[in-house]
């Protein structure tokens, strides 16, 4: 089973989002497989706590205005700007500060799921925008 197309072009959107921001190596993952609960997952990352919470809220916002009024389920560590998770049900998005992501390594629990490409222009290739993923999987080695 792959991730939907509804819930690929979700991510997109929150990804887009998210890069107008100046996240830095945006990552997602087809899960449906592993998972069952969600199709998608996205990872990002900022440098400060004030960027992490205002991702979030351009992802909200623009999920929200791209994509039928869609709101998220449920949103967890909005008040600590470290990781605020946001559940959509379809897809789960982690705006995280770069030391949490590091220190998590999430990129470590799905390296062996099928990347989805991001599509993101405005900083170059995804592929070349995933330092983080990068350094976490070769630290393993």
């Amino acid at each position: 089973m792959t991730a939907l197309q509804e819930s690929i072009d979700l991510v997109r959107t929150a990804a887009q989002a998210a890069d107008r921001l100046k996240a830095t190596d945006p990552v997602a993952y087809d899960v449906s497989d592993r998972l069952g609960i969600t199709d998608a997952m996205l990872i990002v990352s900022a440098n400060n706590e004030r960027q992490v919470l205002a991702i979030a809220e351009e992802i909200e916002k623009d999920l929200y205005l791209n994509h039928n009024h869609l709101e998220p389920r449920s949103r967890e560590g909005v008040a600590e700007g470290q990781w605020i998770l946001i559940d959509y049900g379809d897809i789960i998005v982690n705006v995280m500060h770069d030391d949490s992501r590091l220190y998590y390594n999430l990129e470590r629990l799905w390296r062996d799921c099928e990347r989805i490409a991001l599509d993101l222009t405005a900083n170059g290739p995804d592929d070349t925008t995933d330092s983080v993923a990068d350094a976490a999987d070769s630290s393993e080695e």
